[in-house]
């Protein structure tokens, strides 16, 4: 049936430019967010919000990047 069907979740784009990726951690309550750092000026843009290491992964495979080379901010 169409009603039960799992919803396919599709992830933004990671945007073009001078830009790294980078994890902004919460040290309280563990939260994480996907941003990206701009490497000249170090403005931070948040793209998503991270609920497990599963979605990181999903998130890196579908934006061609490595989950191991995401540096982690606090």
């Amino acid at each position: 049936m169409a009603l039960f069907r799992k919803r396919k979740t599709e992830y933004p784009a990671f945007p073009q430019g001078d830009l790294e990726p980078v994890l902004r951690c919460s040290i309280c309550t563990g939260e994480q967010v996907l941003c990206a750092r701009d490497r000249k000026t170090k403005e931070v843009h948040e793209l998503m919000l991270i609920r497990g290491p599963e979605e990181l992964e999903a998130y890196c495979r579908a934006n061609g990047l490595d989950a191991a080379r995401i540096e982690k901010i606090y």
